[in-house]
């Protein structure tokens, strides 16, 4: 089994996985959750054993099931030791009803980060990231408690996901001019056919020495080539969520189709899976410090850090890219 690879996530001295493994399918309710705590618990502690160090979830994954989960695998492991480990989860969304459930306000993100300990059982958690851009509170609000928590030991670093380069800038600047601790890293959906974060997050990420861990880099399942042009797999509920999931459905295009095509065939040279081929062509953008898979079984996670053992040269790279554009605001997005 190929041996894991790690690296300094962004400009920082934390040491991370080359593969990230997320943890929103952990938990119960929607179809394509694993709905299993059990094989849940299983799929993380292989993960522990292949030497994927860094786990990445959120209080709203399976509304703190999902932490709960993921602290239940960590408790019951000898492979890492707390020190070696990096844990993050996220805040932003609603986690129940009424006022002051969701958002980055200060009194939010202080209560949710107690809970989200709480629920994974541990004193402090390595990079708590925000989920989304709050316009409802002013970023100083949210960079001033963000920095409290590191200040009060319960963060190591704090990390953004998902927004523009102006917003995500301004963040960045602000952390700068007002001393509090900057976001060390952002977690952008990219992928070989989802690419619009190349002309949005992804130079600022790179000026600034910020880390770059992509969310959805199989592109929800499509660049496994599981699906054909009707949506259909050999799996009924895959099949049954292509044909009710909007996000699935998006992929099916022309250009996407012929992105997936080009790694069919790179696959098929390297006697690799679409999957692996998907996962090194992050793996050898210079930008990205570590993908984070959603594996649903042990199975897929083994394909998956197969990826580390796939190497693609600048022809590889350039056939993957030339059916696509990359666009900001990307179609279908804006």
């Amino acid at each position: 089994m190929t041996d894991m690879e790690y690296t300094t996530l962004g400009d920082t001295g934390l040491e991370v996985s080359r593969l990230c493994l997320g943890c929103m399918n952990f938990g119960s309710g929607a179809e394509w959750m694993m709905n299993d705590r059990d094989a849940s618990v299983d799929l993380l502690h292989r993960a522990f054993e292949l030497g994927v160090n860094f786990l990445d979830t959120a209080n709203v994954y399976s509304q703190g099931e999902s932490e709960e989960i993921v602290g239940e695998a960590i408790a019951d492991q000898d492979v890492f030791s707390r020190e070696e480990l990096v844990v993050a989860t996220k805040v932003f969304g609603p986690m129940g009803d009424g006022p002051n459930r969701q958002g980055l306000s200060r009194k939010h993100v202080l209560d949710q980060c107690e809970a989200s300990l709480d629920r994974l059982g541990l004193e402090y958690v390595d990079l708590y990231q925000i989920h989304r851009w709050d316009d409802d509170t002013p970023i100083e609000e949210t960079l001033a408690a963000l920095d409290h928590l590191i200040e009060t030991g319960k963060v190591r670093y704090v990390g953004a996901s998902t927004m523009t380069s102006y917003e995500f800038t301004k963040a960045l600047y602000t952390a700068d001019v007002e001393n509090y601790s900057r976001f060390v890293c952002m977690q952008p959906e990219y992928n070989a056919v989802d690419r619009h974060e190349e002309a949005n997050l992804l130079p600022v990420c790179e000026g600034e020495g910020v880390g770059v861990i992509p969310w959805s880099p199989l592109a929800g399942g499509f660049l496994t080539g599981k699906y054909d042009r009707e949506g259909d797999t050999d799996d009924a509920d895959e099949t049954r969520r292509a044909d009710t999931d909007e996000y699935t459905e998006n992929r099916f295009t022309d250009e996407n189709w012929a992105v997936l095509e080009e790694i069919e065939a790179i696959a098929d040279e390297l006697d690799a899976t679409p999957a692996q081929v998907s996962l090194a062509w992050l793996l050898h953008k210079p930008v990205v410090d570590s993908p984070i898979v959603g594996p649903r079984s042990v199975e897929h996670l083994e394909e998956n850090v197969g990826a580390l053992d796939v190497t693609l040269t600048d022809d590889h790279l350039a056939r993957v890219e030339a059916p696509k554009t990359p666009r900001w605001p990307a179609p279908g997005k804006d």
